[in-house]
């Protein structure tokens, strides 16, 4: 299995935009890497991709990836797209790849809906495109070789659903975790979940590679940094430390490789010169980048 990390970022990336915080800053001075929102692609035999996710980022990151540009004159090695949630950052890229380039599109029956009803996403030709509804527990093929398996994990609705009340420990099919399986490796892709519980802890044991939700280091960066009102929690995202975080929740659980994606521009793990990444890299972790290839 082979699998790249075409975007480490959570929404917005860094630099995010609109935003002139310490991180977003440096990489905009080429003191720390840019991140793009967040993605991977994934391959068994090197030939035939799939992408799971599809981030507004993706031309630009398909582009950097010599594996997933054009065959010949029209062409593409991406054979299918998973799409993990309905937020923005993991969805918005299905508009890059309106191109009259046909590929199955893979989503619980939950987020296939959220998608159907989202006027713009009918540029995609149902000709071309064949919007496939995938039952949660039940394994399929994502592309040559290359097996997923979709699993409910804690989190909740895309920011745009929201309503007055917002449930963010929902277990269902509006968000999931992948498994995915080829030549005798597991790997597991998690870039959102809400908290780290036994079942999931079980559930991923003794994996080639996790790639987990590294959303933000603490539950209140952002609102201290004076970046926002939320908490990683109130957002569907475990914090990395602290009680009942990522790092201390997942530190007993045997696994090949460990690496933390979807970071948000508050969070130090950007910055490699931080001790926030020293203590993380001492508790065996490795942060995802721009790029990153991983070979489990």
């Amino acid at each position: 299995m082979r699998i790249v990390i075409l975007g480490s970022g959570a929404g917005g990336g860094v630099p995010q935009w609109n935003c002139g915080c310490r991180n977003c800053d440096a990489a905009r001075g080429g003191r720390i890497p840019a991140m793009s929102q967040s993605g991977i692609a994934v391959s068994a035999n090197g030939r035939d991709w799939a992408l799971v996710n599809a981030s507004p980022d993706l031309r630009q990151q398909l582009a950097a990836t010599p594996a997933l540009r054009p065959e010949g004159l029209r062409g593409s090695p991406i054979r299918s797209v998973l799409v993990t949630n309905g937020d923005i950052d993991h969805v918005a890229g299905l508009l890059t790849l309106r191109e009259g380039q046909g590929f199955d599109l893979f989503a619980t029956p939950a987020i296939h809906a959220v998608l159907a009803g989202n006027p713009l996403l009918s540029a995609l030709d149902p000709r071309l495109v064949a919007r496939r509804e995938v039952a949660l527990d039940a394994a399929f093929d994502l592309a040559p070789g290359l097996t997923a398996t979709l699993f409910a994990v804690p989190g909740k609705v895309p920011l745009y659903l929201e309503g007055e009340r917002v449930e963010t420990g929902l277990m269902g099919e509006q968000t999931v975790g992948v498994e995915l399986a080829a030549n005798g490796r597991r790997v597991f892709y998690i870039p959102g979940c809400a908290s780290v519980p036994d079942w999931l802890c079980d559930r991923i044991s003794g994996a080639d590679a996790l790639l987990f939700d590294g959303t933000l280091w603490t539950d209140d960066e952002m609102v201290r940094a004076g970046l926002g009102a939320k908490t990683g929690r109130r957002m569907g995202h475990v914090p990395v430390s602290g009680p009942g975080g990522s790092l201390d929740g997942l530190r007993a659980v045997p696994l090949g490789a460990r690496i933390y994606v979807h970071l948000n521009n508050s969070n130090p793990l950007v910055d490699p010169a931080s001790p926030e990444r020293a203590e993380a890299q001492a508790a065996g972790w490795q942060i995802g980048h721009d790029g990153m290839e991983i070979a489990p």
